[in-house]
């Protein structure tokens, strides 16, 4: 080529930097056409293109109504399981018209009906009030209330509510509750910024290790005659419960259950720790309290994976137990009367997740259990029946895969969805026993296949220590090709309390499959910690929450790569909001030769600045240890920070209410005093989750992989819009 004479220095720079690329510099650019292309892949654009994906729900007299579309068109569906038989219309009013449904009424989602639908209660000024439902008139079930010491209030930590957390006696004349003492707790402080002064908000926040955290005076109060609060003789219980963190499971009160006659409640009162759970027994009319049994562990207790599976029957006044003493979650008949142990229920190497119905009458258990079928993933949920005495084992959901059950209101017949990461959903209708009623619908998916779509690969390795078996998926981009080398992303969520992928359902939804569009492999993992497996493989972090499975996601992803050349290890990435926002910088920290770009959303960074439930539950409860120094403390990312070799983005929001910025700011200070680079982006008006600012951060997250791991150039501010599906029209 010829080169012409050129006149000036700047001249010779510019015609350089045309002409011969930079060391470093991105060659490739992605133009808008291909991140148009990655926003046809999330949920809100596939879902226009899946047919017949369906979410069936019972009516109060036992029929199935739902809404069914295909390509163009929308209609509504009513089976009923006793007849057989389908009715269909083109709008939910015209269907519900035609085929005589009286809906249930509605109340305000800040108000609990009575079983009997003649009251509800509410909560005003920190007291607790009854609603006649037919005449509209109100009182006062408790006068004493008084600001952070109030009935049936769960408002503090991050959960920030008027509905009550009651339950109701089956007879509807008397309701179990809480005055919940939080006056002494610890504040928090966010400040909303607006135009002129800011605004201070202010909530109870109780903390790792603080003398005085959430405590509960339970009462039960009868409505049968004039209004009466019954307070249970006993000290307050801790804010906690056997499932969970908090007291309150599905908008109602946890770890309760009440006598057929409503005459008495059984109980379960938690340690701090969550290390021990006494069961007991309350007489409601004189506050009388009394100790059945009592279930200690090293760890912490838990009462169920997918849902507590503990139940009182009165009928015969014993107790269905929960328990992991076996290494395995099962099922234990007690005698509440003496607190003796009867028999052992379930067994075996497998886990019972819940239980979904108790047929006192004929002593039959209808539960929901993983890992029960040799060579299944351990996963996959089935619903089984048992008798009482263990006999009868029955599974009553046959086909492979995992599957989610909803019973009908009667208990005579459940609903059926059945998928895996791969298939999609088949709705059908069982009888109690298992017999197949009919099928509502199988998902088509053909629409979206046509475009290139492909569902995720599933895979299983070893845990780095071998001692487990992981299970885990990954996306490719719908151009895919296997001579080519992928970058590679891991998506983290480490528990304890649930996974980066705990449930297996197919499903189109979330960043992955349009992330990897981009030209990465997204990889997803369960890593060992995290539950729906034995004892032994959820508490194997337990006490180093720090752990955060990466031992295992550093070996997974070996693993992969001997087994699939497309996999380029030289570049990895690794993302994670909440639990996988801490998870994330962890491996930047301390595996920065491994993982050269993180992206950690909204991390609990150090547990000791986060909600005492969570770091009490598993870690235990703070100590000194050797100077003074806190167990907590080696297991915080601050200490870590010196570390970082790779490319952070650190993301948050200004009014996280669940960990609040305070944590990251943590982070923040310890990587400005290393001296270290990295990228922070704070949203000043979002919570915990980013709803609001939710495709900005999806287009931040996408452009920062892009820079930094795919490097190439991304394209210029562009803005991810999604158009509705046309077949969503009013009604």
């Amino acid at each position: 080529m010829k080169i012409q004479k050129i006149a000036c220095a700047c001249c010779v720079s510019a015609f350089l930097l045309l002409n011969f690329p930079v060391c470093g510099q991105s060659e490739k650019i992605l133009t808008a056409a291909d991140y148009q292309r990655a926003v046809s892949m999330l949920r809100d654009n596939t879902d226009k293109l899946t047919d017949n994906f369906i979410r069936p729900r019972w009516l109060p007299d036992g029929r199935i109504w739902y809404r069914k579309l295909t390509p163009g068109k929308r209609e509504f569906k009513l089976f009923n399981p006793a007849t057989r038989k389908f009715t269909t219309a083109p709008t939910r009013n015209e269907l519900f018209a035609k085929a005589a449904v009286k809906e249930a009424p509605q109340y305000s989602r800040d108000e609990v009906v009575s079983p009997d639908g003649k009251f509800s209660v509410f909560i005003k000024n920190w007291n607790l009030w009854l609603k006649n439902l037919s005449s509209g008139s109100e009182k006062p079930l408790t006068t004493d209330g008084v600001e952070n010491f109030g009935y049936a209030t769960d408002n503090a930590g991050w959960t920030h509510s008027d509905r009550p957390i009651v339950k109701w006696s089956p007879d509807s004349s008397k309701i179990a509750t809480f005055q919940q003492d939080q006056r002494n707790v610890n504040n928090m402080y966010l400040v909303k910024p607006k135009a002129g002064a800011p605004e201070l908000v202010t909530w109870k926040y109780p903390f790792v290790g603080d003398a005085t955290v959430i405590m509960i005076h339970r009462v039960v109060v009868d409505i049968s005659g004039e209004p009466k609060v019954i307070r249970l003789k006993m000290a307050p219980d801790f804010h906690r419960s056997t499932f969970q963190d908090d007291i309150a499971w599905r908008g109602t009160l946890a770890d309760v259950e009440w006598s057929k006659d409503g005459s008495k409640i059984v109980f379960v009162s938690t340690s701090r720790d969550h290390k021990q759970a006494r069961v007991r027994m309350a007489d409601c009319r004189t506050g009388d309290v009394r100790d059945i049994f009592a279930e200690t562990v090293d760890t912490q207790y838990e009462s169920g994976q997918d849902a507590s599976c503990w139940r009182y029957v009165s009928e015969s006044d014993e107790i269905i137990w929960y328990s992991e003493r076996s290494n395995w979650g099962h099922l234990y008949l007690y005698d509440a009367h003496t607190g003796k142990l009867k028999n052992q229920i379930t067994s075996g190497d497998w886990v019972v997740r819940s239980v979904m119905h108790v047929d006192p009458a004929r002593r039959i258990i209808y539960f929901v259990a993983g890992g029960k079928e040799e060579g299944v993933n351990p996963y996959f949920r089935n619903l089984y029946s048992i008798k009482f005495n263990g006999r009868n084992l029955e599974r009553l959901t046959p086909e492979p895969g995992d599957h989610v059950n909803i019973l009908s209101p009667d208990k005579r017949y459940f609903i059926d969805i059945h998928f895996q990461p791969d298939v999609p959903p088949v709705y059908s209708v069982r009888k109690i026993t298992g017999k197949l009623v009919a099928v509502l619908e199988r998902t088509d998916i053909s629409r979206l296949l046509a475009t290139g779509w492909t569902p995720p690969h599933p895979f299983t390795v070893k845990s780095a220590d071998k001692r487990f078996d992981l299970y885990g998926v990954f996306y490719t981009p719908a151009d895919f090709d296997p001579t080519r080398a992928y970058p590679v992303i891991d998506y983290i969520y480490p528990g304890p309390s649930g996974g980066s992928f705990s449930h297996w359902e197919f499903s189109t939804w979330g960043d992955f499959n349009a992330l990897a569009e981009l030209g990465f492999i997204v990889v997803r993992l369960e890593g060992s910690g995290n539950p729906f497996r034995s004892k032994s493989f959820h508490d194997a972090n337990y006490g180093n929450m720090a752990e955060n499975t990466l031992p295992d996601q550093v070996s997974a992803l070996k693993q992969l790569a001997a087994r699939h050349k497309f996999l380029d290890l030289s570049r990895v990435g690794i993302y994670g909001h909440s639990g996988g926002g801490f998870a994330t910088a962890a491996a930047m920290f301390k595996y920065p030769e491994f993982f050269k770009v993180g992206i950690s959303e909204s991390g609990n960074h150090d547990n000791r600045a986060y909600e005492d439930d969570w770091g009490e539950r598993y870690i235990g409860l703070e100590r000194k240890e050797a100077q003074g120094v806190s167990n907590y403390a080696d297991q915080a990312n601050p200490v870590y920070a010196k570390n970082l070799q790779g490319k952070l983005l650190l993301i948050y929001g200004g009014m996280d209410d669940n960990v609040p910025p305070g944590n990251t700011d943590l982070v923040v200070d310890a990587l400005i005093k290393a001296n270290k680079d990295f990228d922070l982006l704070r949203l000043p008006y979002e919570r915990h989750i980013y709803s609001a600012d939710r495709y900005y951060v999806m287009r931040r997250r996408w452009d920062f992989f892009v820079r930094n791991l795919l490097r190439a150039t991304p394209p210029h501010e562009f803005r991810i819009q999604i158009e509705p599906d046309p077949r969503l029209k009013s009604n």
